[in-house]
């Protein structure tokens, strides 16, 4: 018998929206450069130059993170800044049907994983809270001081890479694809890598493109919001 596998993506699939401007507002009105928020239009020019496509998604995650946070950031405020993200997150911004849902999976027995391109350090405190037992997202580096530093870590956990960022927790945990049975929920065509891959797909919170792509592949629709 094949393990049951339930993969979440979190943006727009479990919360209500994007974390990552609402995770550094936060994060930048409670730590301890909160002067950095003056910055915040300047950011607003990063985003414009992703939206031209100037920068790709992770350099616009890089360069967000350097402005609002600065280039090193103590581990000890960053878990801070995590932990009170996720309590507020919990409180109002998590889809009422993105609970039921991961309660009905954890009883028949599922593993529940959470695979986001949000940064994992942060992604764990939300995933933590909601009972999840692994998250794979983006990873973050870290000095041997003790800071987190603006750059990523290996890739975005984005697009293909979320599958191949997938397949190397898999390897870690010793399993197979022959050995699970996987279920993946997503709200965006970004996913779709990981859509085709898995045993059952949901296009969940679908934005247009997502639902195109689901009706032409025969794959179940769902509105937890």
């Amino acid at each position: 018998m094949r393990e049951p596998i339930a993969i979440y993506d979190m943006d727009k699939t479990i919360t209500r929206g994007a974390t990552w401007t609402p995770f550094l507002l936060h994060a930048t009105r409670r730590g301890p450069s909160p002067w950095r928020l003056a910055l915040w239009p300047i950011a607003g020019i990063a985003a414009a130059g992703y939206a031209a496509r100037i920068i790709d998604r992770g350099r616009l995650k890089q360069a967000t993170h350097r402005l609002m946070l600065g280039g090193r950031l103590h581990e000890r405020d960053a878990r801070a800044a995590a932990a009170g993200f996720a309590d507020r997150i919990l409180k109002s911004g998590v889809l009422a049907g993105a609970l039921a849902q991961i309660s009905a999976d954890r009883a028949s027995g599922h593993r529940l994983v959470m695979a986001t391109a949000s940064y994992r350090f942060y992604a764990q405190a939300i995933a933590e809270r909601l009972g999840f037992d692994a998250v794979i997202g983006t990873e973050i580096v870290s000095d041997s001081a003790g800071h987190v530093l603006a750059r990523i870590d290996g890739e975005n956990c984005y697009g293909a890479g979320k599958l191949r960022m997938i397949e190397a927790w898999m390897r870690t945990q010793g399993l197979t694809r022959d050995a699970v049975s996987i279920r993946f929920y997503s709200d965006h065509v970004s996913d779709a890598p990981v859509l085709d891959w898995a045993d059952e797909p949901f296009a969940v919170n679908a934005h247009g493109p997502l639902r195109v792509m689901a009706a032409a592949r025969g794959w179940p629709v769902l509105d937890w919001r």
